[in-house]
């Protein structure tokens, strides 16, 4: 089992055409079982076009006519980003997947009030995607770093991501989905959606939470944790603030009013059960302790 994606997810790429869209669909096409499971592409006044034998159609709604497309990729340019987000709920469409950085706020508040009765489940903007390893890929992560396996991943940090991901599977670790959520203050899935997901999923055994700095997500799931959790978790805050005068890479990575800071959320955490390390280079390591596990042999 896995969340979200697998095997028989159908996959159109909104934006394919672009230079984005072409690169990152050629390489999730070639992880896995990329080739069924991506099956077309959404360019508005493109149809009849094929890009890596994948066809282009004008709308997401043709394309799902088509083919059946349950889930959707978004990689057009920021200003366009929520109405493909808009258009491919209106198709149907049951997971959408938004990698663009850079939404406009005010889009996405307009997006969510939109959403409100929809079934459609989204993932980002600002996102790496979603990949459950060995079927299929629907993002930027590199997917050479994954293995298959029963430890969850979510994570706001896209490199974060790739940093636990790899550390799991050098101990041996696969993983059995891994969610890049993305760091906007306006976005789909949180961290407890997510963590839910995991605990519902048989194949799960446990789950690896990755946070940063500012709001108060975190805290929210490690409490729903505490009291509903039926599997371990082990937990990672990312503290590193922006020197002055630079953006933070995340939007959502703000501290308000005292609030959101590395060492709330930890002790929030730890408090509710979850296990957290102050270092990503020890996850997996810290992982196979709470899981009973002797020490992974070096280089095994």
């Amino acid at each position: 089992m896995s969340i979200l994606i697998n095997k028989d997810t159908r996959v159109v790429t909104q934006g394919i055409t672009g230079k984005t869209g072409a690169f990152h669909t050629k390489n999730c096409l070639e992880y896995a079982l990329g080739r069924d499971t991506f099956v077309a592409g959404v360019t508005p006044g493109k149809a009849g076009q094929s890009i890596e034998g994948v066809p282009v159609f004008d709308t997401v709604e043709e394309a799902r006519a088509q083919t059946g497309v349950n889930t959707s990729v978004i990689y057009v340019p920021p200003r366009f980003a929520a109405s493909a987000i808009d258009e491919a709920i209106d198709a149907g469409i049951e997971v959408v997947i938004c990698i663009t950085e850079g939404v406009p706020v005010k889009d996405m508040i307009i997006t969510r009030h939109r959403m409100r009765d929809s079934a459609t489940v989204l993932v980002g903007p600002n996102c790496p995607g979603v990949i459950t390893p060995d079927e299929i890929k629907i993002g930027i992560m590199p997917g050479y770093i994954h293995r298959k396996g029963p430890i969850g991943v979510v994570s706001r940090s896209g490199t974060l991501t790739y940093e636990v991901v790899d550390q799991l599977s050098k101990q041996g670790l696969g993983q059995s989905t891994c969610v890049g959520i993305g760091g906007d203050p306006v976005n789909g899935l949180k961290h407890l959606d997510v963590v839910r997901m995991f605990n519902g999923d048989a194949d799960s055994e446990a789950v690896v939470l990755c946070g940063e700095i500012g709001g108060t997500d975190e805290e929210e799931c490690a409490q729903w944790i505490k009291d509903h959790m039926s599997k371990p978790v082990v937990g990672f805050i990312a503290g590193v603030t922006a020197p002055p005068g630079k953006r933070m890479g995340h939007a959502g990575a703000i501290i308000s009013g005292g609030k959101g800071t590395a060492a709330e959320k930890i002790a929030v955490l730890e408090e509710c059960g979850v296990r957290v390390t102050k270092n990503p280079a020890t996850i997996g390591a810290l992982m196979r302790d709470v899981l009973g596990l002797a020490p992974a042999i070096s280089g095994k």
